[in-house]
């Protein structure tokens, strides 16, 4: 998919255990802040998919995920799912950086079902959920190490800890290990666990690194504590990555595994593939010898009749929308959160730093020691003139700490950081660093953490909020390295000297404005699955019911320009259109695209702006602003580099040589080409508006370049946005009448092609409405008349072409699989007469050449009988008297049915004979 869709996992249920007859597969992405969350793809042959459910709207009703209070989850949010099914049930785990820790989800359904939400209590970093072959649950998780923990049956407790099964000091002089070392996901696999972990070695790409064992624990399962998982690198080439081992039925009931890894493909984001593997000794090789071309293709793994091929390339992720309020309705549409009382907080603790001596400027005062080793202040400075220096460290644990015992309270959000540097020339290139608290004497948890370059100072980052559960009687804040067991046996890996500056924690300000009843009830309205919004919605300020066919965005607050990129160290201050709710969007998809949709703009206020964008921390849109009674079109671009401070309003000004006045017009269609591959890796956009829709002008030049944000504030693909926002008055609206996705741009001066259309709307008058379901025509119909209404209609961009004979072809192909999969038996009739003392005899005989067994129901003009069941590949004969001297020419009418995928079907034959006389 040429689209983002990262950190994927992928699941099957094979056909044995679905009522469809064959294997389904479920893959699940990241969506970090975007609502709803945590997308269900559906697949039959892991190459074209479609969303059919999230597991969650909200990921929690927080200030965060809520762009409220100046708060936000840019960059945060839900992250690196992992989806299983096991027992009838579909588990998912994920791990959110600022909403609490991490996250089970379980549903027995999961195309249409609701999902039980378990907190888990503590961040579990890509997490991977696996059952072991007894059923056993464990949790696979960490970056620059993999530990485990084992949870309850009912999936709720962690009942052991297995830190660092894997390290990658166990593999000295293994160039396949590096740098990242995450994003665990195991399998189980001809009597062997494999664990796919992502690496970035020095120098080198992204790549897969494979770890196999006979004991799932690892070390902790060997009688002498020795590592029993061997190491290999399975795939290094152009980038491709993180992803999961996918099963796949091969001949004579085996299993074959291919890979699905994704590349960084910005700005487009990180893409998926389907990887074939050749196996050797238990070992993959994917793609052609280890080679993975970019925009190359392997054969198809799973092969589908025509009409199934047809009808699966026609869905995806994206898709044209005319608003009707029709989409399925799924349960995450019906979440039910419970606002909570406001809590009990000390505010003169709150909005202050709560460590004292932060900078360390003087001294080590302040500062005490966690487990041993020395604290002195050094003149090495991140910023003014003093750090601290850790020598003598005896544990990885060893580390400056400091007693915030009664100042940290719960329910309160804080933000942490530090800046961490190691020198010793013998010490890894890279390493991981760790601000943890430690409660009472023997609860550690994780806050935050940082990878950093060995010589240069790295900044820890992060928030928590503590569990009301933990006692905050004893508690202490530390910098140290990953646990390990034995420190010792490499001290310049594990116990290395490191300095310490600029250590920050405060508490976000309580909020002000408190989360209402009715922003987070459901209002009533279904989107189609494929949007997303830019954060949790507020309910009340969006609707498809308060015009019928259109979508209406109101700007339901003024923004204040004050709202910050919390997750970066200098809490870069966001634009307008980042701080924005209710932005609307979709996946970009490349290598271009177009993207058009109509306003109806009566209903603005004055300082209202809205439009359509194609969004990341860069943006570039084309939006109508109202300023003083008057409405203009114009186009904002905003590129890198991104600095601390900014001017909002300034830099969502309008481009010179971009605008044009609306004068009277209540009207307008707005376009976006967006254009990936001129040149590879980056964005440019040209902006098109038309007061018909069928005349357009182009705004200015294209503008560019978007590219990724190295900061990684918004770790994802540019997307496509509506957008509504307000810097004057709140209560302004702006409706939008359609959203229309074409992959052919203006600037390809190509001519109007209706050919697909005109073939769409050709193939659907052919079609016999008594051989299809009732519901499914009622929806040909719908389409069809789109189709025509648009055939008929003077056009004037691809767009309005594309949009309505995607839809159509959709239907129709849907259409073609269920004519296929008409009932139907291999069962084959004859009949003949004879005479016998005079009298006619007719005989019926019957052969099954089906797989299954069927039973016969024979009805003549001389009676029925119903047979025994036929196995395959057998033949019967039943012989009916007519006691007659002669009959005329019949036929005998066969009723067969057998049970075929777990459904009962019957299927109609007839048998004809001729006249006999016997006379």
């Amino acid at each position: 998919m040429n689209a983002d869709v990262p950190d994927v996992s992928v699941e099957r249920i094979p056909a044995s255990e679905n009522d469809e007859g064959r294997d389904i597969y479920y893959m699940i992405s990241t969506t970090m802040h975007l609502s709803p969350g945590a997308p269900i793809m559906k697949s039959y042959d892991l190459v074209n998919w479609e969303i059919v459910n999230y597991v969650f709207d909200r990921a929690d009703i927080s200030d965060s995920f809520s762009l409220r209070n100046g708060q936000s989850s840019y960059g945060q949010g839900q992250w690196a799912s992992s989806i299983r099914y096991h027992d009838g049930k579909w588990y998912v785990a994920f791990n959110t950086n600022n909403l609490g820790g991490s996250y089970l989800y379980v549903t027995e359904d999961i195309d249409n079902g609701s999902w039980e939400r378990i907190a888990l209590g503590r961040a579990f970093h890509d997490p991977s959920l696996f059952f072991d072959v007894d059923g056993t649950p464990y949790i696979f998780y960490g970056s620059g190490s993999t530990s485990a923990v084992k949870l309850s049956s009912d999936m709720k407790t962690v009942v052991a800890e297995y830190p660092q099964i894997l390290r990658t000091s166990d593999y000295p002089g293994a160039s396949f290990i590096g740098g990242l070392f995450e994003g665990a996901q195991v399998q189980y696999i001809d009597g062997k666990y494999y664990i796919v972990i992502i690496t970035w070695p020095s120098g080198q790409g992204r790549q897969v690194a494979l770890f196999r064992s006979d004991e799932l624990l690892g070390r902790y399962a060997t009688a002498d504590g020795s590592n029993p998982y061997e190491a290999k690198g399975v795939l290094n080439s152009n980038g491709f990555a993180q992803g999961s081992l996918v099963p796949i039925a091969g001949e004579n009931g085996t299993t074959d595994w291919s890979g699905m890894f994704f590349r960084d493909t910005f700005p487009i984001g990180r893409i998926p593939a389907l990887i074939p593997a050749t196996w050797s000794d238990g070992w993959p090789t994917f793609g052609n010898n280890g080679a993975v071309p970019v925009n190359g293709a392997f054969a198809k793994p799973i092969e589908l009749s025509p009409e199934e091929e047809l009808y699966e390339r026609q869905k995806s992720i994206v898709v044209s929308d005319d608003f009707d309020n029709d989409a399925p309705h799924r349960a995450y549409m019906d979440e039910d959160w419970q606002i909570p009382a406001a809590p009990d907080i000390d505010e003169s603790l709150v909005g202050v730093e709560l460590f004292a001596n932060p900078g360390f400027e003087d001294g080590t005062t302040g500062w005490i020691v966690n487990d041993t080793a020395t604290l002195t202040s050094s003149t090495d400075a991140a910023s003014g003139a003093s750090s601290v220096q850790v020598t003598g460290r005896t544990t990885t644990g060893s580390g400056p700490a400091q007693d915030v015992s009664g100042k940290v309270q719960h329910n309160v959000t804080y933000d942490i950081s530090a800046k961490v540097k190691y020198e010793n020339p013998n010490s890894p290139a890279t390493k991981q660093f760790i601000a943890t608290a430690r409660y009472g004497s023997s609860t550690f948890t994780n806050l935050a953490s940082v990878t950093a370059t060995r010589g240069q100072w790295a900044t820890i980052s992060g928030s928590f909020t503590v569990p009301a559960s933990q006692s905050l009687s004893s508690m202490r804040i530390f910098i140290e390295t990953p646990w390990t067991s034995t420190p010792s046996t490499a001290p310049d890996t594990h116990l290395m000297d490191f300095k310490v500056d600029d250590v920050s924690l405060k508490g976000r300000p309580v909020s002000v404005e408190a989360p209402h009843p009715d922003e987070i009830a459901p209002n009533g309205s279904r989107l189609a699955l494929p949007w997303e919004w830019n954060h949790a919605p507020d309910n009340r300020y969006w609707s498809l019911t308060d015009r019928d066919g259109w979508l209406r965005l109101t700007t339901g607050k003024v923004l204040t320009g004050n709202m910050k990129h919390l997750k970066l160290a200098n809490d870069d201050e966001a634009a307008y259109l980042e701080e924005a709710r209710n932005t609307l969007s979709q996946r970009t998809f490349g290598p271009r695209q177009s993207a058009e949709t109509k306003l109806e703009i009566s209903g603005m206020k004055d300082g209202d702006v809205a439009g359509l964008a194609a969004y990341n921390r860069g943006f570039s849109y084309v939006a109508v602003k109202r300023v003083g009674g008057v409405n203009t079109v114009g186009v904002v671009n905003r590129t890198q580099p991104f600095t601390t401070a900014i001017d909002q309003a300034a830099i969502e000004s309008f481009l010179p040589g971009t605008t044009a006045s609306l004068g009277s017009a209540t009207e307008v269609h707005l376009k976006a080409d967006l254009d990936f591959a001129n040149p590879v890796g980056q964005l440019w956009t040209t902006f098109y508006y038309s007061l018909d829709g069928i005349t357009w002008q182009q705004l200015g030049n294209r503008v560019g370049p978007q590219t990724l944000d190295g900061t990684l504030t918004h770790f994802m693909g540019h997307r496509v946005g509506l957008f509504n926002y307000a810097t004057q008055q709140a209560g302004g609206h702006v409706d939008f009448d359609h959203y229309l996705l074409s992959d052919t741009l203006t600037s390809q001066n190509l001519p109007l092609d209706e050919s697909d259309l005109e073939a769409a709307i050709a193939h659907a008058g052919t079609l016999d409405e008594a051989d299809y379901p009732a519901e499914e025509w009622t929806e040909l119909e719908e389409m069809l008349a789109d189709a025509e209404a648009a055939a008929a209609a003077t056009l004037g961009t691809q767009n309005q072409i594309d949009a309505p004979e995607r839809a159509l072809s959709l239907q129709l192909a849907r259409l073609g699989v269920l004519e296929e999969a008409d009932p139907s038996l291999e069962v084959s009739v004859t009949a003949q007469t004879r005479c016998v003392a005079g009298k006619v005899v007719l005989t019926a005989q019957a052969t099954n050449d089906d797989d299954v067994p069927v039973t016969l129901k024979l009805s003549t003009a001389f009676g029925s009988k119903a047979l025994a069941p036929l196995a395959p590949g057998k033949t019967v004969a039943h012989a009916f008297s007519s006691r007659q001297a002669s009959v005329p020419a019949d036929e005998i009418a066969v009723e067969a049915s057998a049970t075929v995928g777990g459904e009962m079907v019957t299927f109609p034959l007839e048998a004809e004979y001729a006249a006999r006389s016997c006379g």
